[in-house]
C-alpha cells in the first residue's frame, strides 16, 4: 500500500496577465511511495525534481493532476488545511537548516508543536527527545551559531521528525555539508528509515549521496525518466 501518489502532476509557470511564456517544470508524473521507503531523485539542474518535491510535500499547488498522502488530496485542501497536514504529516529537511536564530536548538525543533497548539512544556519535551534520537541532547540550549553545520542540519532533522510525520522531504540535505558531515547526516537518515520504518524521498545532485537510497528515481525535461523501483498509483490509497 502507498502512502504518498502522485497522479498525472503537472506544474507550468509563467501563465497569467504578465504574458510571459509558460515553463511546464513537471509534466505529467505518476508516482507512488510506500510506507518505509528511501527514494532518492536525482537529475541535471531544471528537470523538475525540486519542483516535483514541493508539489509532493505541498508547497506549491499542481498545475494539474493530484497528490494523496494516507488518502487525503492535497490539492483539494483549502490553505489552513493544507497547512495543517505539512506541519502534522510531512517534515521538510533543507539544504540550509532554516533555523532561527533567536532561538536555541530545543525552541526550533519545539516550533511545529507550539504552532500546532501544543503547550511550550509539552513541545520541549517532545523535542528533547527527537534530539536524543539525533544525537543532539547536549547541544539542545545552543543558539544556530554555536553549532557546525553538521550540528544545525542534524537538528533540523529532529525538527522535521518532532511532529512524528508520515512522510520527510529532503531538499539536498547534505548540499551545504563537507563529505564527513554528509556522511554523518546521510546515515542518520538511513537509520531512520530502518528503524522507525520513516519514509524518506530525497533531492540530491550527488550520485555517492543517491546510492544509499533503497529506489532512485531519475528525472529529465519534467517527467520521469527512469525508477528503479516503479510502483503504479493504482495501488495506492483513494479517498
Amino acid at each position: 500500500m502507498s502512502i504518498l501518489c502522485a497522479e498525472q502532476l503537472v506544474k507550468t509557470f509563467g501563465t497569467g496577465a504578465t504574458g510571459a511564456a509558460s515553463v511546464a517544470a513537471v509534466r505529467g508524473v505518476d508516482l507512488a511511495v510506500g510506507e518505509g521507503e528511501f527514494v532518492a531523485i536525482m537529475g541535471p539542474s531544471g528537470c523538475g525534481k525540486s519542483t516535483l518535491l514541493h508539489l509532493l510535500g505541498g508547497i506549491t499547488r499542481p498545475s494539474e493532476g493530484r497528490v494523496l498522502l494516507e488518502g487525503v488530496d492535497l490539492a483539494a485542501l483549502d490553505d489552513d488545511g493544507l497547512a495543517t497536514v505539512r506541519r502534522r504529516r510531512i517534515g521538510f529537511i533543507f539544504q540550509r537548516y532554516n533555523l532561527l536564530p533567536e532561538l536555541s536548538l530545543v525552541e526550533n525543533v519545539a516550533l511545529p508543536l507550539v504552532l500546532d497548539g501544543a503547550s511550550e512544556a509539552a513541545a520541549s519535551t517532545t523535542a528533547a527527545a527527537a534530539l536524543e534520537a539525533v544525537g543532539m541532547a547536549d547541544r539542545r540550549g545552543h543558539r544556530p551559531d554555536e553549532l557546525s553545520g553538521g550540528e544545525q542540519q542534524r537538528g533540523a532533522i529532529a525538527r522535521a521528525l518532532v511532529a512524528a510525520p508520515a512522510i520527510v522531504l529532503a531538499d539536498e540535505p547534505t548540499g551545504a555539508l563537507d563529505s564527513a558531515n554528509s556522511a554523518r547526516v546521510l546515515d542518520l537518515l538511513g537509520r531512520l528509515v530502518v528503524e522507525r520504518r520513516q519514509t524518506l524521498i530525497m533531492v540530491t545532485h550527488d550520485p555517492a549521496i543517491a546510492a544509499a537510497a533503497g529506489r532512485l528515481i531519475r528525472m529529465r525535461d519534467g517527467v520521469i525518466a527512469s525508477d528503479s523501483g516503479a510502483a503504479s498509483p493504482a495501488d495506492g490509497p483513494r479517498p
